[in-house]
């Protein structure tokens, strides 16, 4: 008996006509799954009509040329591109019968099994559709029984129960559509080149559906421990009034973070910033527990010591200002930084103004829902962290993210921009950008699919590298720039 070549058709037209919203599926992880289908081989007439001296034109045959396949499949998706995949696979039971005279039959048949191990390269066609190949290489077991009446029983006498192992190759495509970040559903076609036990060598085709499970996805976020003190993160941008953002390690708590900047070598509130100044003033009104930081900062114009009484002398500024308005000196800190923590190019004069500026760190407050809109343009924002050159929403965010779209959903006038950024590691600024953008993209997709914001009132933005808030010589500062941020906007009037 030799099995040879033959073309398996994979016809996935309602797979095709689903269009994903969001990019649900992990990047990386551990994964597993089950496929089943229908295998096929071809019965070479010619080679049995040789094995039993007779000519093919003597001889009637009665073909099993198909039968139910299973594989058992586990491997490990390294990013959306590429992973390995081993597992066991069983191609079934394939088998003949020929009869010829006198009164003369011969019967074979043959059952497959063994192990793989494959390489995929994955191909993201929509943000839940993908195509995939894979190439690997098989360790099989082929078990042949081989009877007969007649002349046909000599023949299978010389060799009934024949068995063979041994290490071949098989190759596929397919196509995967994900249902959610941890389970996709897949079709594809393999072939699988094999050794019957008798000396010959083919080709059996599975054509298969089966579900993949990636492991991790849905884990509840750990619990927290307490965080060492929060250094606020400044964009090198023009600055939103107010910003709510979570502390990763209490991420059931938010921060507000003011920025102002100053002209060269003042020191005094200008009239514009006495609006955000106000701001927090209702902000710290509401919550009498919170206490805030006042840090001053400067370009690195001028000596170093002048520069760093200019900082303070502005963080005492905002103090004083703060103090008038009715909150007490026991919950403000004024500290000075000088020239010692840019944000931006000091050979710019874009840059030095950038530098020349206020934060104020505020200390955590348990909501957001108190924080009405008002008549003027204010934002928050949320921070979400990422890994290294990865952007794959962490389990942790769920609940933080559950808390913004209950925000937008009980403001439904406010929109927000989901804004991407990264640290330097990347060789290029164009691969920056382009992870900053999916990591903005995935968080918006995450709000839209898993808590129904309306689409309309998001926008993703990449960044890149263009807006690092810490140094990128440390692995803290570099995990500080891998970060997302949200800011919602409430409407002007």
């Amino acid at each position: 008996m030799k099995l040879v070549r033959t073309v398996g058709a994979l016809g996935l037209v309602g797979f095709a006509a689903v269009s994903g919203q969001a990019a649900l599926a992990a990047e990386s992880g551990w994964y597993g799954g089950l496929s089943i289908g229908q295998s096929k081989g071809w019965i070479s007439h010619d080679r049995i009509a040789t094995q039993v001296g007779v000519p093919v034109t003597g001889i009637s045959f009665d073909d099993e040329d198909t039968d139910v396949g299973y594989k058992l499949l586990g491997g490990y998706k390294f990013n959306k591109h590429f992973a390995v995949e081993g597992g066991y696979f069983n191609l079934g039971q394939f088998g003949f019968t020929a009869s010829y005279a006198p009164a003369s039959s011969f019967t074979g048949s043959m059952k497959l099994q063994g192990v793989n191990l494959d390489a995929l390269g994955i191909l993201p066609l929509t943000e839940k559709f993908s195509a995939f190949g894979r190439l690997g290489v098989i360790y099989a077991e082929a078990k042949d029984t081989f009877t007969g009446t007649g002349a046909g029983a000599g023949v299978a006498a010389s060799a009934p129960n024949p068995k063979k192992s041994d290490t071949n190759y098989k190759y596929g495509v397919g196509l995967q559509y994900d249902f959610t970040r941890a389970l996709s559903m897949r079709g594809e076609w393999e072939r699988y080149r094999v050794n019957d036990a008798v000396g010959n060598t083919g080709d059996i085709d599975m054509v298969s559906v089966g579900l993949v499970y990636m492991f991790g996805t849905s884990e509840p976020a750990p619990k927290a421990a307490a965080p060492a003190p929060y250094v606020a993160p400044v964009a090198a941008a023009a600055a939103p009034v107010l910003v709510i953002v979570p502390i990763v390690a209490k991420i059931q708590q938010y921060c507000s973070i003011l920025d102002i900047q100053f002209e060269i070598n003042k020191s005094t509130v200008q009239r514009e910033a006495e609006e955000k100044l106000d701001t927090v003033v209702t902000f710290m009104r509401k919550y009498p527990n919170t206490t805030a930081v006042i840090e001053g900062h400067t370009d690195e114009v001028g000596a170093s010591g002048d520069n760093m009484r200019l900082s303070q002398s502005r963080a005492d500024s905002m103090v004083n200002y703060l103090a008038s308005k009715g909150i007490a000196r026991t919950r403000l800190q004024a500290v000075g930084y000088g020239e010692t923590r840019p944000i931006a190019d000091n050979s710019t004069e874009i840059g030095k103004r950038l530098n020349r500026r206020i934060n104020a760190i505020i200390a955590c407050a348990t909501d957001i829902e108190g924080i009405a809109p008002i008549p003027a343009r204010i934002a928050m924002a949320l921070e979400l962290e990422f890994d290294r050159n990865s952007a794959v929403v962490r389990p942790q965010y769920r609940e933080e993210l559950l808390k913004v779209a209950n925000f937008m959903k009980a403001n439904p006038r406010v929109t927000a921009t989901v804004e991407g950024h990264t640290g330097n590691l990347q060789a290029t600024r164009e691969a920056a950008m382009e992870i900053s953008q999916r990591r903005a993209q995935n968080v918006l997709n995450y709000l839209v699919t898993e808590f129904g914001v309306d689409r309309s009132r998001l926008a993703a933005e990449g960044f890149g590298q263009t807006r690092r808030f810490a140094y990128n010589t440390s692995l803290e500062g570099q995990q500080d720039n891998r970060r997302v941020n949200i800011i919602f906007d409430f409407p002007t009037q």
